[in-house]
């Protein structure tokens, strides 16, 4: 009994054929590299942190003399009140202590017009839901002469940047 060891499919190399064995063989491995290079892609991704980040903490408000004495100038976007009395400067936070809303400045200090808190012109609640007074942060003047306000630091209220 003869057995005939050439396969007819065409391993032959001259004629340029390929087998369907090798064409398969050749298929999975790019599959099974393609899928591990897409694995390890996917793990990179996962690695880097996708952390937003709002806007910094410490930041330039201006010069002194933007802000005139004895007045309280609200500067919205940022978040803070900046008081001015005589040479001594503070910036207290217009976020209510109750829910976060945006305080507004009032005849009578600060007012939250969504829940009804009260704050005196100092930061301490008057009325209201609110648990507890603004609170105020730290003021320094940079080496430029321009005031930074650091939302990252509460000092206890009443303690004011002499200029």
């Amino acid at each position: 009994m003869a057995v005939n060891l050439k396969r007819s499919s065409g391993e032959d190399s001259d004629g340029g054929k390929t087998s369907r064995r090798r064409m398969l063989g050749w298929l999975t491995g790019v599959g099974l590299f393609g899928s591990a290079g897409l694995s390890a892609v996917s793990n990179f991704v996962f690695i880097k942190p996708r952390a937003t980040y709002g806007q910094p903490q410490r930041f330039s408000v201006g010069k002194p003399e933007d802000f005139p004495e004895g007045t309280r100038s609200v500067l919205g976007a940022r978040g803070i009140c900046i008081v001015r009395e005589g040479t001594k400067l503070a910036a207290i936070s217009t976020t209510c202590t109750h829910l976060g809303c945006t305080v507004a400045s009032a005849e009578t200090g600060f007012a939250c017009p969504c829940h009804g808190s009260r704050f005196d012109p100092d930061g301490n609640v008057t009325g209201g839901p609110a648990p507890r007074p603004l609170p105020w942060f730290q003021v320094t003047l940079a080496p430029n002469g321009e005031i930074e306000v650091d939302k990252d630091i509460e000092i206890t209220p009443g303690s004011y940047l002499t200029l």
